[in-house]
């Protein structure tokens, strides 16, 4: 298959812009979501045409807020209610704010967040900061789409296994589409932040697609374990050969460009995901993978 990859650089604008509103979105679920264990709850839905908070309540009312990036615009849903807000250039994020929980109280529904951005270089409060935003709906469907073939790969892997597992959701604070796998072992996060500690509580294995930055500019896998390991763990067993381990941030990478001229762009992402998956157990000494394994006995579907 032939892949669409826009880098950083090319829509960081409105990169910002969405990622700026999926906190909006993520900080609502925070309020109004079940807690789950390593902030499960607060993970937004990707959708065919953005993502979402999917379906919430507060008390007896159920409500939902869409970024559909399809046709440029915001669905604040309370209880079949669609009230739709404009998706656009020049607007700010203090005006989205206003205008997502001004709709939502107006139709009963009345929480009140923390406006400062979270796991974000960006520091200004999401209810005050009047600076005009970009939103480019072309270059937005691309970094979407993208999201959608990384979710798509990742649920390929984790799906069939027999394992604890948060499926593959996206993540608004660091802006990726992450899967966990955890197995377990119980193991504390060693600092009081507040964050961290319910992030950090088990032995993980997380799989993750970014989108990039200023030193990073293309889309990227990675593949991190909880304990972190900060050491070599290269390897002949690594697979594809474009894959690589950074012990300085103890996480394996695959970008994206490297290998889209694989003869098989998934057969080679599923590659990255089972060897470096392989690799990882042994290092955290995790028994009884090989079940996670065990073929499930359904019928084979024919169009996934």
């Amino acid at each position: 298959m032939t892949l669409d990859i826009i880098r950083h650089s090319e829509w960081a604008e409105t990169k910002f812009t969405l990622h700026l509103i999926s906190q909006i979105l993520g900080k609502i679920k925070l309020e109004a979501a079940q807690q789950e264990p390593q902030w499960a709850h607060v993970a937004l839905t990707v959708t065919t045409d953005g993502f979402s908070t999917g379906l919430l309540f507060v008390q007896n009312t159920s409500f939902q807020v869409d970024v559909d990036i399809r046709n440029s615009r915001i669905l604040v849903n309370v209880e079949g209610d669609v009230q739709s807000i404009e998706l656009k250039t020049s607007k700010s994020i203090k005006d989205y704010f206003e205008e997502i929980f001004g709709t939502l109280s107006e139709r009963g529904i009345n929480l009140t967040i923390n406006p400062k951005p979270q796991e974000m270089a960006y520091k200004n409060k999401l209810d005050e900061d009047t600076a005009p935003l970009t939103f480019d709906q072309h270059q937005a469907m691309r970094g979407l789409q993208l999201f959608q073939f990384a979710l798509r790969e990742q649920s390929k892997f984790v799906g069939p296994l027999r394992c604890r597992k948060m499926k593959p959701a996206l993540f608004w604070g660091t802006f990726d589409v992450s899967l966990l796998i955890l197995h377990g072992i119980m193991e504390p996060f060693p600092e009081d932040k507040v964050i961290e500690k319910a992030a950090f509580d088990e032995q993980m294995i997380e799989y993750g697609f970014w989108l990039g930055d200023e030193q990073v500019d293309v889309p990227t896998f990675f593949v991190l374990s909880y304990p972190f390991l900060y050491k070599d763990l290269n390897s002949d067993a690594l697979k594809p050969p474009q894959a690589y381990f950074d012990p300085t941030k103890g996480e394996y990478f695959l970008d994206l460009e490297s290998i889209a001229g694989s003869a098989s762009l998934s057969d080679t992402i599923q590659e990255f995901f089972h060897t470096s998956f392989t690799l990882l157990i042994e290092e955290l000494g995790w028994e009884g993978c090989a079940s996670y394994f065990i073929p499930l006995q359904m019928k084979e579907q024919k169009h996934k």
